[in-house]
């Protein structure tokens, strides 16, 4: 069976591993352990930090698409371009 990887599976793979994404985002190996297993949502806070300890591989809508009002996906955003 195939089994894509989760945003959070992504950025723990890319970083090197739980303990090193942990030390990258200034949290316990525990607490990504909880985020992999879905024990414990990522916090706002934490989801910019992921994205920034993974170069942005890994976006902050993507760990948390719970909370579209703190992190829009980019294809929800208005049009501002103006047309004339």
């Amino acid at each position: 069976m195939f089994h894509t990887k989760t945003p959070i599976e992504e950025a723990v793979y890319i970083a090197g591993g739980q303990t090193a994404l942990a030390k990258k985002v200034g949290v316990t190996q525990g607490a990504v352990w909880k985020w992999v297993r879905g024990l414990k949502k990522i916090s706002p806070v934490n989801a910019v930090a992921i994205s920034n300890a993974v170069g942005g591989v890994v976006k902050p809508y993507e760990l948390r698409p719970d909370i579209p009002s703190v992190f829009p996906h980019p294809d929800t955003q208005p049009c501002t371009t103006k047309h004339t």
